[in-house]
């Protein structure tokens, strides 16, 4: 089932005979986004392996696991399409509704650095989490909307696709999007799960995507091609995608040997916030007067905590007021 969700496991290395012929893995395993290529079809792939990154990220709340998993899965496709943009900028993948997860949002900047976080109802995902299957994106996001937008910087305006929320994996949200605004035939695959190895336990995602390149009058048709494509990554299992002894040639290897494929490109990811004394200062400054007033506490500070990496600042009024 996509974006199946792996908690509080033992990790045990997935093994395959195919892994012996597999070519030799030069590139890194973790944090990486990477464009794939099967040797002679129409079919663009990508791929992504967050280990040190999605921890960071996932670990600086105390969330509870189906909401961390649904913020794995934001920040997982967040940087398989962001990582395909071909100007500098940032992809923010988001989604919002009337659930147990009021908001969920990952910012993927095509520097490679990222960001998530989520806003949430302790208690209803509580109650909504109580049966044998864990809640997925619908259920804890209820009726609402699923959005990208992309941020070229202040000389452009920003352009936003929006459709509904469908499904319990944000993968069929990320298919239904491209089917819908962008006409191009997609599957996205993702998967979240803590694991433990020698060095602890923490948090993995990895996710995969491939789209077919539309015939034409020299290509011909591709159905076919699209057909056995997909066919050949309904195969993908959710442990490979965040297994960290499986290299990413090789994961690619048990999927299209037959035909060969290679890995492209692939950029290092990693986490970072962009808050800072400075932004906070600056985002204090447009509340009135007044307001600010109220916010100082005991000691005399104003005390802002960053929703996306939890770092908590303390402003001296006075500073505000003199900018």
């Amino acid at each position: 089932m996509p974006g199946a969700y792996l908690a509080r496991l033992p990790f045990v290395p997935r093994i395959s005979a195919v892994t012996d012929h597999a070519p030799a893995a030069s590139t890194p395993v973790d944090d990486l986004a990477a464009a794939f290529q099967i040797e002679g079809w129409p079919v663009r792939g990508r791929l992504v392996r967050l280990g040190e990154t999605i921890d960071t990220i996932l670990s600086a709340h105390d969330y509870p696991e189906p909401v961390a998993a649904l913020l794995g899965e934001a920040c997982a496709l967040a940087a398989l399409v962001g990582s395909s943009l071909k100007f500098e900028g940032r992809l923010i993948v988001q989604a919002q509704g009337d659930g147990p997860v009021r908001y969920v949002v990952a910012d993927y900047d095509t520097a490679g650095t990222m960001r998530g976080f989520c806003r949430f109802d302790a208690d209803e995902v509580a109650a909504v989490s109580q049966g044998f299957a864990r809640p997925g994106a619908q259920t804890l996001l209820g009726k609402g909307v699923f959005i990208m937008t992309l941020d070229r910087g202040t000389d452009f305006e920003r352009t936003q696709g929006i459709t509904p929320i469908e499904g319990e994996s944000l993968s069929l949200c990320a298919e239904h999007y491209f089917g819908q605004s962008e006409q191009v035939p997609t599957k996205v695959r993702l998967a979240v799960g803590e694991v433990t190895t020698e060095a602890g336990r923490s948090w993995r995602a990895g996710g995969a995507m491939i789209q077919v390149i539309a015939g034409d009058t020299a290509r011909g048709s591709t159905e076919e091609v699209w057909d056995r494509s997909r066919a050949l990554f309904a195969t993908l299992a959710d442990d490979e995608l965040i297994d960290p002894t499986i290299a990413p040639q090789t994961l690619l290897y048990r999927l299209f040997h037959e035909d060969g494929v290679r890995l492209e490109g692939a950029q290092p990811l990693k986490a970072v916030c962009r808050c800072s004394q400075d932004r906070i200062a600056t985002m204090l400054l447009s509340f009135p007067e007044a307001d600010r007033a109220e916010m100082i506490e005991d000691d005399g500070k104003i005390h802002v905590t960053c929703e996306y990496c939890s770092t908590q600042y303390e402003i001296e009024p006075e500073s505000v007021r003199g900018q």
